[in-house]
């Protein structure tokens, strides 16, 4: 399984999380999003990470051009869509960003965005929130992100904290989960004993065995990003 935690503002942060036990870590580039952080700012950050981890910016309805030069100025793996795009948003950053949800909604063709992400993961599911996008803390709808989750590798997010996350990851099934305000000391602030909190219960979660998809989904989160040809 793989742990993303978000909404990184500082560099003692980022260590902290990625020293916690994160394979991911999150940098919102929304103007609008508590969390912000400008392309300087995040630069910096990453230039000072001393292990590998994954590192994903997240965009809000942003022009696909000026995604893909703040993923090359910054240094960033992936991109983390979750404003209102459509799938040309993604074909233009072909294997570089995966399509966030707020929810799950009718009529939405999931593979159609899945078969232009990096593949692992494919998508992001996180809690229905009108005209908030992502970090509200509210929790998202495990029935219906576990149905995506049977079909696609998913990143959970929406409300997870230390003391909920094992029981998202035995209903849901994740290949994924994300948190941001779930491990807050403060808002734009990490606290470390929650970081390891979270990490230790998903990974109990995990141990545990999370019902009948978590063998394959433990399989797939063994394999390493560049296995699936995401960007590292």
């Amino acid at each position: 399984m793989r742990l993303k935690i978000c909404g990184m503002t500082n560099s003692d942060d980022a260590l902290a999380a990625i020293d916690a036990g994160a394979d991911y870590l999150g940098f919102n580039f929304y103007p609008k999003s508590p969390r912000y952080i400008s392309p300087e700012a995040c630069a910096h950050i990453i230039s000072n990470l001393r292990s590998p981890v994954t590192t994903v910016g997240i965009f809000v309805n942003a022009d696909p051009a000026d995604v893909a030069a703040v993923l090359d100025d910054c240094g960033l793996d992936l991109a983390q869509l979750h404003g209102d795009e459509t799938p040309e948003h993604l074909t233009a950053l072909w294997g570089r960003a995966f399509k966030a949800f707020r929810g799950a909604a009718d009529g939405v063709d999931y593979a159609a965005f899945a078969r232009i992400s990096p593949g692992y993961p494919s998508l992001l599911v996180d809690a229905h929130m009108p005209n908030a996008y992502g970090g509200t803390g509210r929790m998202a709808d495990w029935e219906a992100a576990r149905s995506i989750a049977a079909q696609f590798p998913i990143f959970l997010a929406g409300g997870l904290t230390p003391e909920n996350v094992a029981n998202a990851v035995e209903r849901v099934n994740p290949w994924g989960v994300d948190v941001a305000s779930g491990v807050e000391a403060a808002p734009r602030r990490k606290d470390y004993r929650k970081m390891k909190a979270f990490v230790r219960a998903a990974r109990g979660a995990e141990a545990r065995g999370a019902g009948p998809l978590a063998p394959l989904l433990l399989c797939l989160s063994t394999r390493r990003p560049s296995d699936d040809s995401t960007p590292s």
